[in-house]
C-alpha cells in the first residue's frame, strides 16, 4: 500500500494555449484540484515552491485555504527553499495551516535548487554568514525552524505585558502539536539523505537527484532510500520515518491522453545543474496501462517508498488533471498493490 498524491508547480502562462494564465488562476485552480484529489480518494496535495517565478511562489496562503476546503487529504509541499525564510515567521505561518487543516500539513522544505535569479534570497533579506554558503544557510534555517516547532519557551516575556503571559519562557504561537515529526527533507544527493534521517526528517526524493554512480536514475534513488533508513535506524528514533519519491505518469486512457503524451518512451537524461554539479534526471512514464504497470512494477524507487507524488500538467487545467489522477488510482495502482 503506498499513499498517493499530487505534487503541482502551479506554472502559470498569460498564453491563450495555457489554461492556467494568472497568478490567481494557479492559486484558485491548486484549491479546485486538491478538492477533486479528495473525492477521488488521492492521499495529497503538494505544491513547488519557486520565487522570482510564474509557479506558486507563497504556500501558507494555499495551504490554509486547502486545509479549510477540504477534510481527509494530507496538505504539504515540496519544496520551501529554506534560504528565502525567517523560521520563527514560517513557523507561525506553518503552525496555522496546518491547525485550519486538522493536524494534515506534510511541510516539505530543502536547501533550494537552482534560481530564476542570481543569489535571490538577497533580495528577501538574507546573507550567508561569514564562511557559510548558501546551502548552509539554508540548512541553518531548516535547523532552528525544527527547534522552534518542537513547541518550548526560548524567549524572555516582558515584565509589563499588553497581555497576561502563561508562566516561564514564550514559545512562537500557534504551536501546532505534532508538526515537527512531519516536517520532510528534499533531498538530491546520498549524504544530504543521511543528514536528513540524523535531524529526524521525512525524506522527499524528487526526479532529480546527483549523479553519483552512472546507474539509471531509479537504481540511484533507491540506494539513496536505503541509506537514509540505515541512518535513520542508526540514530535511534523511534518512530518510522516517510518516505516519497515524485514522478510523471501518465496511463493512456482515451485519444486526449494520447495527443498529449503518447509521444514515445521517455528515458533518464544527465544534466548540469550547477557548474560543479553533475545530476541524473528521472524519466517520466506514459503508456497504455498493461504495459505502464509493468514498466512501473520494475522502478526500485517507488518500491522503497511509501508515497507517490503524482506530478501534474496544471496549465492543462483542473478537469484533465483529476483525470490523470483517476487514471492512476484506477487503472494502474490497484495492479501494484498501491491500492
Amino acid at each position: 500500500m503506498k499513499k498517493i498524491g499530487f505534487l503541482s508547480f502551479g506554472h502559470w502562462n498569460p498564453s491563450p494555449q495555457s489554461g492556467t494564465r494568472s497568478g490567481a488562476d494557479a492559486l484558485l485552480q491548486s484549491i479546485d484540484l486538491a478538492v477533486a484529489a479528495e473525492e477521488l480518494g488521492a492521499d495529497g496535495a503538494y505544491f513547488r515552491v519557486h520565487h522570482f517565478a510564474r509557479q506558486l511562489a507563497a504556500p501558507f496562503p494555499l495551504l490554509a485555504a486547502v486545509g479549510a476546503k477540504t477534510k481527509r487529504i494530507e496538505i504539504g509541499t515540496g519544496v520551501i527553499d529554506m534560504r528565502y525564510e525567517n523560521p520563527l515567521y514560517m513557523a507561525e505561518n506553518a503552525g496555522a495551516a496546518d491547525l485550519i487543516s486538522g493536524g494534515r500539513l506534510q511541510l516539505g522544505i530543502s536547501r533550494g535548487s537552482p534560481e530564476q535569479v542570481i543569489e535571490g534570497w538577497r533580495y528577501f533579506g538574507y546573507a550567508p554568514a561569514e564562511g557559510e554558503q548558501d546551502k548552509d544557510m539554508g540548512r541553518r534555517h531548516a535547523m532552528v525552524l525544527l527547534e522552534v516547532l518542537r513547541g518550548e519557551g526560548f524567549a524572555q516575556p516582558n515584565p509589563h505585558p499588553m497581555f497576561p503571559n502563561p508562566p516561564g519562557l514564550l514559545r512562537v504561537e500557534p504551536h501546532a502539536p505534532g508538526l515537527r515529526e512531519r516536517i520532510w527533507w528534499g533531498s538530491g544527493s546520498n549524504a544530504t539523505a543521511v543528514w536528513a534521517a540524523q535531524q529526524g526528517m521525512n525524506l522527499q526524493s524528487s526526479t532529480l537527484k546527483d549523479d553519483e554512480t552512472g546507474e539509471p536514475f531509479h537504481i540511484q534513488q533507491a540506494k539513496q532510500i536505503r541509506a537514509y533508513r540505515e541512518a535513520w535506524a542508526e540514530a535511534g528514533h523511534e518512530r518510522t520515518p516517510r518516505v516519497s519519491v515524485s514522478r510523471s505518469i501518465f496511463a493512456l486512457i482515451n485519444d486526449q491522453d494520447r495527443m498529449y503524451f503518447g509521444r514515445g518512451k521517455d528515458q533518464d537524461s544527465i544534466g548540469m545543474i550547477d557548474a560543479q554539479t553533475r545530476a541524473i534526471f528521472g524519466r517520466s512514464y506514459a503508456g497504455e496501462p498493461e504495459a505502464l504497470i509493468e514498466e512501473l512494477r520494475a522502478d526500485e524507487a517507488i518500491a522503497e517508498a511509501d508515497t507517490l507524488l503524482l506530478t501534474v500538467p496544471n496549465q492543462l487545467g483542473v478537469d484533465y488533471n483529476a483525470h490523470v489522477i483517476e487514471a492512476i488510482l484506477k487503472h494502474i495502482a490497484p495492479a501494484l498493490g498501491w491500492r
